[in-house]
């Protein structure tokens, strides 16, 4: 089982006034096509973890098979809303991918890319590369993949190498770098200008 943390609590102070999750994209907002994106991947579980404002947002996940949660500290940042998330993900799931909204461009089959590395690997019965991490022309982008039995450890892990940040610096020799075909997990979606750029790529 592969599960999904979608962290969708932040502010978005950089977008200005504009909550950007709920800024329209392809006919829906933008935190409709970041789940439907995940629901439509070989993905078992998504986990959706709101925050700010999340009276406004929570009403467009209506009637989509996905577990949504508050983080009350979201204003502690990204972190707190990753424990928030790995504390409700199913105990079940053998991989976590932590996802970020703002990735508007990200498609189910590059999802489905990170879960068949992450499957390939699982199959190795010594030195197991468990935390899977897309890359595009040498650079790293988002979501990554871990395996579980790292779970209790990022739950733990305080200040400023929190999430998986943390453990992609303390075990460098567990990292599996995935080369994507394009650079949909480079692209996210922080300021005004990032929005209009992104409605001129997507017409």
């Amino acid at each position: 089982m592969i599960s999904a943390i979608l962290l969708a609590a932040g502010q978005s102070t950089r977008m200005g006034e504009a909550n950007k999750l709920l800024l329209p994209f392809r006919g829906r907002s933008v935190i409709e096509n970041m789940v439907d994106v995940l629901l439509a991947s070989r993905l078992d579980e998504v986990v959706v973890v709101l925050g700010h404002q999340a009276d406004q947002v929570r009403p467009r996940l209506e009637g989509r098979p996905v577990r949504i949660v508050e983080n009350p500290d979201f204003r502690e940042g990204m972190g707190s809303s990753l424990k928030v998330g790995l504390h409700n993900v199913s105990l079940q799931a053998r991989g976590v991918m932590v996802c970020l909204t703002d990735q508007p461009l990200l498609e189910p089959a590059d999802v489905d890319r990170l879960i068949a590395a992450f499957e390939a690997t699982a199959q190795q019965e010594e030195g197991k590369q468990d935390i899977v991490v897309p890359f595009h022309q040498g650079q790293r982008g988002n979501p990554i993949l871990f395996s579980a039995r790292y779970r209790e450890e990022v739950q733990a892990t305080r200040g400023p190498i929190a999430g998986c940040r943390g453990i992609v610096q303390r075990y460098p020799e567990a990292i599996l770098a995935v080369e994507m075909d394009t650079d949909h997990i480079l692209r996210d979606l922080d300021t005004p200008e990032d929005y209009r750029a992104l409605l001129q790529q997507a017409q």
